[in-house]
C-alpha cells in the first residue's frame, strides 16, 4: 500500500499518484470502464499512454468501444472516479490488462480511493483481476 496526500483540485489522477509516489508515469497504471457493444468492460493501463479503443475492441470480439459514462463506473465498480481500482470491484467485470505491465517488475494501480496506490507484480495483478494482457494503449501524443 502507498498512501500518498490526494489535492481535491486534482483531475489528472494518474499522473499525480505519479508524482506523489516518486514513479514514472509508465509504471503507474490507470483502470478506466469502457462500453464494449454495450458490455462494461475493465482496461487497465499506464499512465503515460492512450486507450485504443479500436484495440480494445477487437480484442473484446466486439465493433466499438467508449469510455463508460462516470456515473456508470462508479456504480459498477463500487470505486469513485480517480479511486477505481482493477481489483475487488462490485463486480467483477471482464479486465483487460496492456501488454506493457510486463515491462515492470511492479506496476500500481488504484487502491481503491484517492490518494491509495497499490503496487504488485504483473502476474499478480492478472491473478487479482482473471484479467487478460492485451496490446490495447497506444502512445500518448507529444
Amino acid at each position: 500500500m502507498h498512501p500518498y496526500a490526494h489535492d481535491p483540485a486534482e483531475r489528472s489522477f494518474g499522473d499525480e499518484a505519479a508524482r506523489a509516489l516518486g514513479l514514472s508515469p509508465d509504471e503507474v497504471f490507470k483502470t478506466l470502464v469502457v462500453m464494449v457493444d454495450d458490455a462494461p468492460t475493465v482496461a487497465v493501463l499506464p499512465v503515460s499512454a492512450r486507450l485504443d479503443m479500436k484495440a480494445l475492441a477487437a480484442c473484446c470480439g466486439g465493433r466499438r468501444a467508449e469510455l463508460a459514462d462516470l456515473a456508470l463506473a462508479q456504480r459498477l465498480t463500487g470505486y469513485v472516479i480517480g479511486g477505481i481500482s482493477p481489483i475487488g470491484q462490485k463486480r467483477q467485470l471482464p479486465t483487460l490488462i496492456d501488454e506493457q505491465a510486463w515491462l515492470h517488475d511492479v506496476v500500481y494501480v488504484s487502491g481503491g480511493k484517492r490518494g491509495l496506490d497499490i503496487g504488485l507484480a504483473p502476474a499478480d495483478l492478472i491473478r487479482a483481476t482473471s484479467g487478460t494482457i492485451a496490446a490495447i494503449a497506444r502512445a500518448e501524443p507529444s
